[in-house]
């Protein structure tokens, strides 16, 4: 009987350390230098139409664009793991609207550097770091970057997948 009740008691404790895993989706905005790298990174593998991609690239490189039309880029997801074994392993999948890219290597750190810099909390697997958001928009403003006072840049997204 007293086993009985020791099994029922550590099932009850395994179910509702459970739950404390599951974490909840949070929505997060971020602006400026930040959410500039993190739609320029993004940006290049997106679905752009290829004026747009080279706009974004050449303000990224400090280049004064005369666009006044804003640019959004969007991902369904952007997932990102890094290995802490195998530290060669890096790999990030980008699913958009309408297709999902898989990047590897130089690319993938930096949108993963991207993505911890923008503020989102590292998530942790058996062997490496996993870094992701959804939803993401991200709207550039090139007349307002041209301008150098901190503005042009937004994104939203939410964490916590």
């Amino acid at each position: 009987m007293k086993n009985s009740r020791i099994k029922k008691l550590v099932l009850v404790a395994l179910l509702l350390s459970g739950e404390q895993h599951t974490a909840a989706a949070a929505s997060a905005t971020v602006t400026g230098p930040a959410a500039f790298a993190l739609a320029a990174v993004v940006a290049e593998h997106a679905p752009l139409i290829r004026f747009q991609r080279r706009v974004i690239a050449r303000l990224f490189d400090g280049k004064t664009i005369f666009l006044n039309a804003n640019i959004a880029i969007r991902a369904e997801s952007v997932v990102c793991r890094v290995s802490n074994v195998d530290i060669t392993a890096r790999t990030c999948d980008l699913t958009f609207r309408t297709n999902k890219r898989t990047v590897q290597g130089r690319h993938a750190n930096e949108i993963y550097a991207t993505i911890v810099t923008a503020g989102v909390g590292s998530e942790g697997t058996a062997g490496s770091m996993v870094e992701s958001v959804s939803k993401l928009v991200c709207t550039i403003n090139p007349h307002e970057i041209k301008q150098k006072a901190g503005g042009g840049a937004d994104c939203t997204f939410e964490t916590g997948q």
